[in-house]
């Protein structure tokens, strides 16, 4: 008798799990630092997530419905961009914005290449991307500790972030506890590091991600920082400053280890977070923008299926080149 094997689009697991528990875990990891953005900025950051989970849910029915395709929305995978994509806005962002980038993510991004496991970039990243259209309301940042209103936002205090003074060659005057403990300004998901790493630690007990990526990323753009400050700046002051500013260690647990957009191989995924920490630093040092965390992981995204190649483990007893000029790995 004769069997098929069919294979499924990633995530591929060796574990009685679906994706839908994956997911699980993800929503729950993010729950920490979203809970922390509703404390912090008040009920409209708890709206504004609503919104985006809704869009989000609500446009990958509408699309599969339309296209006669299966309901996917059991998934949990379009509640996680949804969660993703507000985590990537501040608090005074208007309420339209997650509903554009929802629809960006969902349906250009995510089902017109197939839907989950088929699309080559991260969905959130690239609504975060397109999302830039509107500069002024995605670098609007409200002060933590103060309430959002819920519709005037001309009532809306305001405060800079530390990568504008970072990209100004000078340390911010935000001390690095208030960075850590979630005290300053910024997107939803980018002002508590300590949320952002409860929320890592949770999906690597659970075997959600693997720290290859993580660690890889954010030692790069440590050991780089830490090797050409500006002149007259403490090193290791300029290097704190950079790993808990911006989106860095949200990227990097959260964005880069997506499993559909990032390679597969150990030795890829080292390549991978390698990768996204030199385009990072490159970005905020040399860019026009201070932040370089977004960008990175898309064109590294890009990149996935050359890493897998390159990181492929060597097959017992072949050869390792030829004089062909064939490359054996």
């Amino acid at each position: 008798m004769s069997r098929e094997l069919i294979v499924s689009p990633s995530p591929h697991i060796k574990v009685s799990d679906g994706t839908a528990s994956i997911m699980l875990d993800v929503i729950i990891a993010l729950s920490f630092s979203i809970g922390l953005a509703v404390f912090q900025f008040g009920p409209r950051a708890a709206i504004l997530s609503a919104v985006s989970v809704g869009a989000c849910v609500g446009f990958e029915y509408l699309y599969r419905r339309l296209m006669n395709k299966p309901n996917s929305i059991g998934d949990l995978s379009a509640v996680v961009t949804g969660m993703l994509i507000v985590m990537c806005l501040p608090a005074s962002a208007p309420y339209w914005m997650p509903v554009v980038g929802a629809f960006f993510a969902i349906v250009i991004v995510k089902q017109l290449f197939g839907g989950i496991g088929k699309n080559f970039m991260n969905p959130a990243l690239a609504a975060r991307a397109f999302l830039f259209s509107w500069p002024v309301a995605m670098t609007t940042w409200p002060r933590v500790g103060v309430s959002v209103p819920l519709w005037d936002m001309a009532d809306a205090v305001t405060a800079p972030t530390p990568l504008a003074s970072l990209k100004a060659g000078v340390l911010p005057a935000d001390q690095l506890q208030d960075m850590f403990w979630g005290h300053i300004g910024g997107s939803m998901g980018e002002v508590s590091v300590i949320m952002l790493l409860v929320g890592g630690f949770y999906l690597w007990v659970r075997g959600v991600i693997t720290l290859r990526i993580p660690l890889s990323f954010m030692a790069t753009v440590a050991v780089l920082t830490f090797a050409f400050p500006p002149e007259g700046v403490d090193a290791l002051s300029f290097m704190a400053y950079h790993l808990m500013s911006g989106g860095l260690v949200m990227g990097a647990i959260f964005m880069a280890t997506d499993y559909s957009t990032s390679p597969v191989t150990p030795r890829g995924q080292l390549l991978f977070g390698i990768g996204c920490g030199l385009l990072t630093v490159f970005i905020r040092y040399f860019g026009s923008l201070p932040e370089g965390v977004c960008y990175s992981i898309l064109i590294m995204n890009a990149c996935a299926w050359l890493l897998d190649k390159a990181g492929k483990p060597r097959r017992f007893g072949s050869k390792r080149a030829n004089n062909r000029g064939g490359i054996g790995l």
